[in-house]
């Protein structure tokens, strides 16, 4: 198989997912024009949490707290 011949195609598919993708945000931005202003804000970027070191500790230490607690549980029911 022609290599470049496949990766016209690919290129030619993508194009055609490219418009049809761009006809689709038109029609929400032409939806949300219409709603008014309120619509028309900017999504903004959702930070990322940040977890204090402390934090992380107290998370860890409940963790271990509850695996010691279930492996209590099974040796009780193993024997």
């Amino acid at each position: 198989m022609d290599i470049l011949a496949a990766i016209k195609r690919e290129e030619r598919k993508l194009e055609k997912e490219l418009d049809k993708l761009n006809r689709k945000l038109s029609g929400v931005r032409a939806a949300a024009k219409a709603l008014g202003h309120s619509a028309g804000k900017e999504i903004t970027v959702v930070r990322k949490r940040v977890l204090s070191a402390a934090g992380r500790a107290a998370i860890v230490k409940a963790a271990k707290k509850r695996w010691a607690k279930a492996k209590k549980q099974a040796k009780k029911i193993k024997g």
